[in-house]
């Protein structure tokens, strides 16, 4: 810094200006950086929104409350609390729910129910889970998908196949090779889950491994694959040119 205080001081006053104009014209075209929003403990996440109602967004699209929306949330705790006996219990049950809905291909249903568990325990690791697959089906960011994971990772109770579907979403946000280091430590994590195996052998394929791929379609074939999983492996074998 002292180099280039000296060397400024020797430019002509015109040059100077030009110099001057020249970095402050740089700072302005730098992107600015994102905004970031604590919604739990500790815990902060970028500030994003996208076109929808504001309860069909992970993290209520960050949208401003009035004081009567926020009675009505802490009236909602309060109810949901009461019906399940304990704030653990609310947040199994809103968190199960937006569960099924994923399962149902309903992404708006399951927006509302993990807001719902965000309200209720929001440093939970199914809370960021649960917004991942969401930002993926609804709206395809994987940018932001994989921010959420990343975060889910570190947060406490984290679900048994988070690193699988972690791992599926970066392939379908077109990262192969991301996708493969995380699913090889998903297998590893949970060698007995038949999802995990399958993902990871559609990662391997795309990274230029069918003989891997058919080794993890045969490990998923031997872990109790459900009618979708059974699906994908015959696809996989497929694409791998599997025996």
């Amino acid at each position: 810094m002292m180099m280039h205080g000296r060397l400024l001081r020797f430019f002509r006053p015109a040059v100077r200006r030009s110099a001057l104009m020249i970095v402050a014209a740089l700072l302005l075209a730098a992107p600015a950086r994102a905004e970031t929003v604590e919604v739990a403990p500790g815990v902060r996440v970028t500030k994003k929104s996208y076109p929808a109602p504001a309860n069909q967004q992970p993290f209520f699209g960050f949208a401003a409350k009035t004081p009567e929306q926020q009675a009505a949330d802490a009236k909602f705790v309060d109810a949901l609390v009461a019906a399940t006996g304990s704030r653990q219990k609310a947040f199994e049950e809103a968190s199960l729910r937006g569960w099924r809905a994923i399962g149902k291909n309903s992404a708006i249903e399951a927006a509302q129910r993990f807001n719902q568990a965000w309200l209720l325990a929001p440093e939970q690791s199914a809370v960021y889970h649960g917004f991942a697959i969401v930002t993926m089906m609804r709206f395809g960011d994987i940018d932001y998908a994989d921010e959420l994971f990343r975060i889910a990772r570190k947060q406490p109770d984290p679900l048994k196949p988070l690193l699988a579907d972690y791992g599926r979403a970066l392939l379908l946000g077109k990262r192969p090779q991301q996708a493969r280091a995380i699913l090889e430590e998903a297998v590893a994590a949970t060698p007995d889950l038949a999802d995990a195996w399958s993902n990871l052998g559609f990662a391997r394929v795309d990274t230029g491994d069918k003989p891997g791929a058919c080794t993890a379609a045969e490990e998923a074939a031997k872990h109790k694959p459900s009618t979708n999983v059974l699906g994908d492996i015959a696809l996989l074998r497929n694409r791998a040119g599997c025996n």
